[in-house]
């Protein structure tokens, strides 16, 4: 039985389809089971960390998203590591690398669960995503109500890539023996700049949109409204050090899925709905 916490997430939703389609055992772990719209396949069971020994009864591996637990993660290793769990896989982040600034709290948040997981005695394996395609969705009710969008940094090149191939090497990883104790950093297949992404999206919906650039002292909550307010000003710079700097490019996801990442164009046609008025 594999256990994926955060299921009704972008990466986790994924995960649980591609193991109910494959007819592994999975459980589901959700605060609100009734509205998750998970696959018949997966076993979709309320998340209580404050109880965690129920939630991992027969189970041996865990996917774990970093912010399912908070305060209580090192409880829920424990209690799974109780339970029998014997391998996590944490989706964590690429900001973690060498000469990254580890006073950002992105990068404090997820060290922080990276050590607790090397501490618990669980086997691990640490998936080090850097910009995710979907942080464009911030953009789909400014497209949805016309042909502008206005951001900060708009030659600032990611690779981003897409949830679903994240979640396709959490599958092998879990599945298939040999990635213990090994951190896999993954990206999109190329470098887009937030412009460029803009442009793809209106190709994709039929529509010309226009990027238009905000001055980063000018950005506010209304332009990130799923980033919290105390993540922000480090999050603008993080993207501020995106300009004129070429982007990581990991060929991990071919390398463990026999499959190549899809690009942002890809991307975008997937979501088109997400866009459309």
């Amino acid at each position: 039985m594999i256990v994926v916490t955060g299921a009704t997430g972008n990466v986790g939703r994924a995960l649980v389809e591609r193991l109910a389609a494959a007819d592994r055992p999975v459980r589901a772990l959700t605060r609100d089971p009734q509205r998750a719209g998970l696959p018949a396949g997966a076993e979709v069971v309320r998340f209580e960390p404050d109880r965690p020994a129920a939630l991992f009864a027969g189970a041996t591996k865990l996917f774990l998203y970093i912010q399912a637990a908070g305060e209580q993660t090192a409880a829920l290793l424990a209690a799974a590591r109780a339970a029998g769990v014997r391998h996590v896989v944490l989706l964590s982040s690429g900001i973690i690398q060498d000469g990254a600034d580890e006073t950002h709290p992105i990068h404090v948040m997820h060290a922080t669960v990276e050590r607790q997981i090397r501490d618990s005695g669980l086997a691990w394996t640490f998936l080090r995503p850097n910009a995710f395609a979907v942080n464009a969705l911030q953009w789909a009710q400014q497209i949805r109500a016309g042909h502008t969008v206005r951001g900060v940094f708009a030659d600032g090149l990611t690779a981003p890539i897409h949830e679903d191939d994240i979640a396709a090497v959490a599958e092998r990883v879990l599945l298939d023996d040999g990635h213990e104790g090994a951190v896999h950093r993954l990206t999109g297949p190329e470098a887009i700049s937030n412009a460029g992404q803009v442009q793809a999206i209106g190709r994709a919906v039929g529509h010309d949109l226009r990027f238009v650039e905000v001055p980063p002292d000018q950005a506010g909550p209304e332009l990130f409204p799923a980033v919290p307010p105390h993540m922000l000003q480090a999050l603008i710079k993080a993207f501020e050090a995106t300009v004129g700097v070429t982007p990581e490019i990991t060929d991990t996801v071919e390398r463990i899925t026999g499959t190549p990442a899809r690009g942002f164009a890809r991307w975008a046609e997937d979501h088109v709905d997400d866009f459309r008025h």
